[in-house]
């Protein structure tokens, strides 16, 4: 993003990352955030949600020491899978949210995997409980994927190509505006 910060970019009037969390609030009461410790901006976009905020001093490392903390928080809590939502993934719904949730719960010792309706896949990412040990042992910054390679997930489409739309750069961030955009005015 050139020096700007993705997730406090404007949605809808409100910073990416709060609209993300508040969405997964809405489809749960267990929802953490990942930071490192100095990310004041992002810690103030969160002032007053009701998340656990997870400290993370090893982001340097990658998504990797982000998707460790989240493992780590999860195995404390009483619950049967882990949703990996990204942040900078602004179509994403809490109605998205809770369909993946409803079908982790058909075969919940199973990865589960947003995808497009053609089969691509993306995220978000539902990993049971049983592979969080596996999560804690994950490094770098390719995600989970070879996890996912060992243990193929199921998959769930969500509708148009929400679950790839991701804005990592100031051009991505500009299309998908204009896009939202004209998709506003053509429902006037």
């Amino acid at each position: 993003m050139r020096g700007a910060d993705k997730l406090l970019q404007s949605v809808f009037g409100t910073p990416l990352l709060r609209l993300i969390t508040q969405r997964a609030l809405q489809s749960s009461t267990h929802v953490a955030v990942t930071l490192r410790p100095e990310d004041q901006g992002r810690l103030q976009a969160l002032k007053g949600l009701q998340v656990s905020r997870l400290s993370v001093s090893d982001a340097t490392e990658g998504m990797a020491a982000s998707l460790r903390a989240g493992a780590n928080w999860a195995l404390d809590l009483p619950v049967t899978a882990l949703m990996i939502v990204l942040p900078d993934m602004p179509e994403i719904t809490t109605d998205d949210m809770d369909a993946l949730i409803s079908a982790q719960a058909c075969a919940p010792d199973l990865p589960l995997r947003a995808c497009t309706a053609s089969g691509k896949q993306g995220h978000p990412v539902i990993l049971p409980r049983n592979l969080l040990p596996d999560m804690q042992k994950l490094r770098g910054d390719v995600g989970a994927r070879d996890l996912l390679v060992t243990h193929p997930p199921r998959l769930h489409a969500l509708a148009d190509a929400r679950a790839l739309i991701d804005l990592d750069t100031p051009e991505a961030w500009e299309a998908w505006q204009k896009t939202r955009s004209n998709s506003l005015s053509d429902n006037s």
